[in-house]
């Protein structure tokens, strides 16, 4: 037995299977829910290890280890993707959406754009707005079953829009798309024509699966003007709850402005078990990590091989990172509110609306799958059974007629 098949039923406030988030989400408790994306995972023991001893001293005095952190991550991203970075060019910030909120004021003015690529976490709609910005959707374009950038859209919006930040998602979520190193040199490139500065969202870098290869934009060419957020171990190693953020800045003086602020707000100042954790889990949980990476890629040819032979109709794009499957229903001719109806009342799952990732997107669905593999199977056997008998009408009384897919 795998140490990621254990079902864990423990008392908790996991926001993921929380009533009141469920009932507002949803409107019923009655579902597995698999939409918020963090794991239903142990942590790794060194991490378990490194939080109990500051749990059991019982001393909480003022205490600061950030440069050991950044001494961890650097030395992780050169083992693991072969990234050289400069400890001295991090930034410690609370969280990921916090650095990110921070960069587009500090890099950008009211009024200005922040282009972003859609579908895309629904966050950087909110985290872009509040800042009094306006979001330039570049829409992703699908070619043979295959998520791409649209270049041409890309240049033709940086011509004739002021747009200043591009805010990029790289391993992309919800489609899982692990950008090539072509792919993000073009839009480098761009960006560097036009005077713009990519902030990169790298948080799920480590999640990456056999055929695929992460790249960091700090790892190419002409990138040091540009800004990876790297993250953080919270995706990686299942801390969601008790991880910084990090923020990595080549550029000397956009770091000195950076850092002068975050430290102005006391962002910078992380809780000793943020801190210690993360150089537990750098230095410490490899052979953790590579042992999840192998269960979810075999849950993934899994997810493949059922969709393939039991859900046709159902179009699965497969992730080359994240432990997201970005889901189109389109082919089964369901309204948005039958599809929503099917997926949660019939089907009893809690995944994703598509359209929290851009409205046009409705006929999707993110599911997140870092759970037991029998947990997963039994979802997609509730949701064969519920395509299998057909959508109940009786929820749209008004609509429902002879033909009930199109309630």
């Amino acid at each position: 037995m795998n140490q990621f098949d254990t079902t864990h039923t423990v008392e908790h406030n996991f926001a993921k299977s929380n009533p009141n988030y469920l009932k507002a989400m949803f409107g019923t408790t009655d579902v597995m829910p698999l939409w918020i994306a963090d794991m239903d995972f142990e942590i790794a023991k060194p991490i378990q290890e490194a939080l109990q001893k500051l749990v059991t001293r019982n001393i909480y005095a003022y205490e600061f280890n950030t440069e050991e952190a950044f001494k961890a991550i650097s030395d992780w991203n050169l083992k693991r993707h072969q990234l050289q970075l400069n400890p001295k060019s991090f930034v410690q910030v609370s969280g990921v959406l916090t650095g990110i909120g921070v960069l587009i004021r500090e890099l950008s003015d009211k009024g200005d754009g922040i282009l972003i690529q859609t579908p895309i976490y629904h966050q950087f709609f909110k985290v872009i707005e509040s800042a009094g910005r306006k979001v330039i959707s570049n829409k992703l374009k699908v070619v043979d079953g295959h998520y791409q950038m649209d270049f041409e859209d890309i240049e033709r919006k940086l011509k004739t829009l002021n747009i200043k930040i591009i805010l990029l998602c790289n391993p992309h979520n919800p489609i899982g798309r692990v950008w090539t190193k072509e792919e993000l040199q073009k839009l480098i490139h761009l960006a560097n024509q036009y005077g713009v500065t990519i902030i990169s969202d790298e948080i799920h870098s480590d999640i990456v699966y056999s055929k695929s290869q992460f790249n960091s934009i700090s790892s190419l060419e002409s990138s040091e003007n540009h800004i990876a957020v790297l993250g953080s171990p919270a995706k990686t190693f299942g801390m969601q709850s008790i991880s910084n953020g990090y923020i990595y800045i080549p550029n000397e003086n956009t770091h000195k402005q950076v850092k002068q602020t975050i430290g102005a707000l006391y962002l910078d100042h992380g809780s000793i078990h943020s801190v210690n954790a993360t150089i537990a889990a750098y230095l410490k949980g490899e052979e953790w990590l590579d042992d999840l990476l192998g269960y979810l890629e075999k849950t993934m040819i899994w997810i493949e091989n059922f969709m393939q032979k039991e859900l046709p109709e159902v179009t699965l794009f497969k992730p080359e990172g994240t432990y997201q499957i970005w889901l189109d229903f389109s082919k089964l001719n369901l309204s948005d509110d039958a599809l929503k109806h099917l997926i949660v009342y019939q089907a009893k799952l809690a995944l994703t609306p598509g359209d929290w990732f851009e409205a046009s997107h409705a006929q999707f669905m993110r599911m997140n799958v870092a759970s037991p593999l029998s947990k997963i199977q039994q979802a997609f056997h509730q949701l064969k059974k519920a395509i299998d008998v057909g959508i109940d009408c009786s929820f749209n009384e008004a609509e429902s007629n002879n033909n009930c897919r199109s309630c």
